[in-house]
């Protein structure tokens, strides 16, 4: 968009038309625009034409990125409000970004941020899309990399709205398979884990675009552990019997995982108008509506999860893998015995299998009280409400940040089907952006695939304070439970919409200084 208005009756406006469509990006040199000012005219009148070009410049970028704002507002208004999932949710979605290094890919991923930290309604977090903010050196992880600034705004925002997460591409399992300008080699996440990658139906095809996980299923380690290890009164674990069991519950799951492709396979094209009618599973554009899908569905991936690794090397060891160097390596030894019976389930069927650290947000808590009523209290492994979630270290246990993610980067190499490393910050961030960079420098160097830093956000749902709340909130005075005057909470949200909403955000495509917008400025543009 360029805006010359004021100036069209002076100058040949099809042709400017015509130069500035030929340019491949919103920034140009504006002084290509100057050859339309005729020369003979009054040198004040030429003055004033050549003036108000750049300004017509800046004016028409301006427009596109305050346009652009409220379209990413308008985005994640929509993916919180529409319930069309299943009728009564709303689509569990996840966007990806971060590496888009050109001033339009630039202004998009600022505004989506600025739209995240600005929140919903009266400054409610919104829950969807799950942001992931993708960490690349060359990119946006040193301080002279092109989009650096991005992800110090990325901090900022996560600081304040516990999103977006973190994937890192230098992490020699993403790393692998990236490929310098093209977007769709590199790793994207979905949500709270989920990674497809490898494609070994069509290795040409070993890219994110078009595909997704089928399905997955979870095997409970603590219960093999109970059963085998030391929980129980033996003396020693019986190691043989443990594994011995773990391939064949492995085996199990496979076998159901291929039962439920072939009723999956079964589907037609038009089940799936959206997916496979528009061609947004990749091959399906080949297909006929009453095709069925085992072709296309070939390029998804059958993953394996698991639970409780922490308390399967209790039981089998009396401690778990952030107390002993000897739990830690069995610790591997289980997951890499069950990521090489998924890589053999690859070679024999020609099909994706992987191995998920499984997100198990039901299933800690089901798998749990089934192996309480069976075993009952154990001291360490069942007397509690919930499993640990796959590989991670206890929530309960003690220990520094930096110990917690060299522990557990080693299992995000293992689980290519999906991982996470979660970390939990006490105390009020949003003052504190620097350090989340300090965890997310710290997730990149231990080799963690995918992260995401957890921080209390407390909301006052009468004045909308959004922080630390303890008995009082700090802004209004209101204890939980009681009523605030009409007027204060006026004055109040009045003031957070100037705040989130009305003010202008510096323009970061500046002619002259393309990245010089300031993260510490806490103001959005609309």
């Amino acid at each position: 968009m360029f805006d010359y208005e004021d100036m069209k009756d002076a100058l040949d406006t099809q042709l400017m038309e015509k130069i500035v469509a030929a340019q491949k990006h919103l920034e140009f040199d504006v002084q290509i625009l100057h050859k339309l000012v005729p020369s003979n005219i009054d040198a004040n009148e030429r003055g004033r034409l050549l003036r108000n070009i750049s300004k017509c410049y800046n004016r028409a970028v301006s427009m596109t990125d305050r346009d652009t704002y409220q379209a990413m507002e308008a985005l994640v208004a929509n993916l919180n409000t529409m319930h069309s999932r299943c009728g009564a949710q709303v689509p569990f979605s996840s966007i990806n970004y971060g590496t888009d290094t050109s001033p339009e890919g630039r202004m998009v991923i600022k505004n989506l941020l600025l739209a995240e930290e600005a929140g919903l309604g009266d400054v409610e977090t919104p829950i969807f899309p799950i942001a992931i903010f993708k960490v690349k050196e060359g990119v946006n992880y040193n301080e002279t990399d092109p989009n650096y600034d991005l992800l110090q705004l990325a901090c900022r925002v996560t600081s304040l709205r516990l999103f977006p997460n973190f994937a890192f591409l230098d992490s020699p399992f993403n790393k692998a398979f990236y490929k310098p300008g093209i977007p769709e080699s590199e790793v994207g996440y979905m949500g709270c884990r989920t990674r497809v990658m490898t494609n070994i139906y069509s290795k040409k095809k070993e890219v994110i675009a078009g595909r997704g996980n089928l399905s997955f299923t979870t095997v409970n380690l603590p219960r093999l552990g109970i059963k085998h290890g030391i929980a129980l009164g033996a003396e020693h674990a019986d190691m043989d019997g443990f594994f011995k069991e773990l391939e064949m519950m492995c085996d199990m799951v496979k076998d159901q995982l291929l039962e439920r492709f072939k009723l999956q396979a079964k589907k037609k094209v038009k089940n799936f108008p959206f997916l496979m009618g528009s061609g947004v599973w990749q091959d399906s554009e080949k297909l006929n509506p009453e095709d069925t899908l085992e072709k296309v569905l070939k390029h998804g991936t059958l993953t394996i999860g698991f639970i409780g690794l922490s308390e399967c090397l209790i039981a089998l060891t009396g401690k778990h893998h952030a107390e002993s160097k000897e739990s830690q390596e069995l610790g591997l030894k289980i997951i890499g015995f069950m990521r090489e019976k998924c890589d053999s389930y690859c070679e024999k069927y020609k099909m994706n299998f992987s191995l998920i650290a499984t997100p198990a947000e039901g299933l800690s808590g089901r798998f749990i009280k089934l192996d309480k009523e069976r075993y009952g209290v154990i001291p360490r492994i069942t007397d509690k409400e919930y499993y640990t979630n796959s590989n991670h270290v206890d929530v309960g246990y003690q220990i520094s940040v930096k110990n917690k993610l060299a522990i557990e980067a080693p299992y995000h190499e293992l689980t290519n089907g999906g991982h996470i490393a979660y970390v939990e910050l006490d105390g009020l961030t949003a003052a504190n952006p620097e350090a989340i960079m300090q965890v997310v420098r710290m997730m990149h160097d231990a080799g963690i695939g995918y992260g995401a830093i957890n921080h209390p956000v407390d909301r006052d749902p009468v004045c909308g304070y959004t922080g630390i709340i303890g008995d009082v909130c700090p802004r209004c005075g209101r204890k939980d439970g009681e009523a605030v005057p009409l007027d204060i909470v006026k004055k109040y949200k009045g003031s957070m919409y100037h705040h989130y909403k009305i003010a202008d955000k510096p323009n970061i495509f500046n002619p002259v200084q393309p990245n010089s917008f300031d993260v510490t400025d806490t103001e959005n543009q609309k």
